[in-house]
């Protein structure tokens, strides 16, 4: 096969002539031929292995590791394989980085270079070190620049400090727009604690269109405090799949109070009275319950409706177990107190 000029390599190779003289100068791809008038003239050889240095710089590879893997005999890829994942990493994730950045300065809509500036201001001091500049970064909105809800979003999902977490949920609640939306992907989160707070924050906004659904989807979530999040609103709004995580909350003392009061709202449905009072009924019954675990059971049993909870309620006043029986008499005095009129106007 006769040698390929330069002109001809570039055309199938797609390698410019340029670049195809500064691999020769580099030593990475010599011709080993040379026409009577002294023009380059590549083998077929030279041809493949212009297509391995091309297959190596795909890899990200500089020039100079080209030329070290093409001719060391000794150097081995795993390392700088590693080297190029790491890299790589770091580069998507400041590429990711500018791309939500992009997209929150386009979500503000601005007007003029003005109002990108002050924008990209805002992302810097919400990015700050200080955990009270951040805060007042959120309370304090730059020159009245209204904070797109993508940023705030995105700055609710990565907040660690509490205090700034708290002035973020609150902005967001009320900066309009698709909250919800921005932080659904969050619910999905490989990362627990991005789950934990994508979840409070929607929580936070239950009248947002899809709140409930999200929420109602996260029930299912491996993490039981990211369904503790979701359970207590989602009782609220009548949604009684949330019943077991509540009454979960209840056994294990996790905001017990609030757990057992939003199964009093749960209960006003008579077809949801028994099941919840079944419930607490099977949790009392669990040998391995200790005595705090039913005395809470036995105070979540006041908060219910119906017939069937006071009965459960005076065989308690006859519990074995002497703390349970006193915690279950006095309510059962309490109840009996309570007129007619009161009863009514709990279960409105």
């Amino acid at each position: 096969m006769p040698g390929l000029l330069i002109g001809e390599v570039a055309r199938h190779s797609g390698v410019s002539p340029r670049m195809l003289r500064h691999y020769d100068a580099l030593g990475l791809v010599r011709p080993t031929g040379r026409t009577t008038g002294g023009y380059r003239e590549y083998s077929a050889e030279d041809v493949r292995r212009i297509f391995h240095v091309e297959s190596l710089r795909s890899l990200g590879l500089s020039l100079q590791q080209v030329g070290r893997a093409l001719e060391d005999p000794v150097f081995t890829p795993s390392a700088l394989v590693s080297d190029l994942i790491r890299w790589s990493e770091d580069r998507l994730a400041r590429e990711q980085e500018l791309l939500e950045r992009l997209r929150a300065i386009d979500a503000s809509a601005p007007t003029g270079w003005q109002g990108v500036l002050r924008i990209i201001e805002l992302m810097r001091e919400l990015n700050s070190t200080s955990a009270a500049r951040r805060q007042q970064t959120v309370l304090v909105r730059s020159q009245g620049v209204p904070v797109p809800v993508e940023l705030l979003a995105g700055a609710v999902l990565t907040e660690s400090d509490p205090h700034v977490a708290g002035a973020l949920r609150w902005a967001l609640a009320r900066a309009g727009g698709d909250g919800v939306a921005a932080l659904s992907a969050g619910t999905h989160s490989k990362d627990v604690n991005i789950r934990r707070r994508a979840v409070l924050a929607i929580a936070g906004m239950p009248e947002a269109p899809g709140a409930t659904a999200v929420l109602t989807h996260t029930l299912g979530d491996p993490d039981m405090t990211v369904r503790r999040h979701a359970a207590p609103e989602l009782g609220r709004h009548g949604v009684t799949a949330a019943v077991p995580t509540l009454v979960g909350m209840v056994v294990e003392g996790s905001n017990d109070v609030e757990a057992a009061e939003v199964l009093g709202r749960l209960s006003r449905d008579p077809g949801c009275a028994d099941r919840i009072t079944s419930a607490l009924v099977d949790e009392l019954a669990v040998p391995t319950a200790d005595s705090a675990t039913r005395i809470r059971l036995t105070q979540a049993l006041v908060e219910l409706g119906g017939t069937t909870a006071q009965e459960v309620l005076r065989q308690l006043a006859h519990d074995d177990d002497r703390a349970v029986a006193l915690v279950a008499s006095a309510l059962v005095g309490v109840l009996g107190e309570r007129s007619p009129v009161d009863r009514t106007d709990e279960n409105s």
